[in-house]
């Protein structure tokens, strides 16, 4: 028996106003995981260890204060 697979392709026009909503998630989404990728990084060379996601989810309210989004 042969399987065969199947794939879609989706195309969006979105509004400009879409356009822009959408860039500026992207852009925050980048600024975070660069953030935590970087303290990541720092805590691994001095511990050994990375850090958990419990202590990252904690920091993401004071991120929304420091930057504004």
């Amino acid at each position: 028996m042969v399987l065969k697979q199947k794939a879609y392709k989706f195309r969006s026009y979105p509004t400009k106003e879409q356009e822009i909503l959408i860039a500026k998630t992207i852009g925050c989404s980048r600024i975070v995981f660069n953030h935590f990728l970087a303290k990541w990084n720092e805590m691994y060379k001095t511990t050994g260890q990375g850090l958990s996601y419990g202590s990252c989810s904690k920091e993401i309210p004071s991120l929304k204060q420091e930057f504004d989004w």
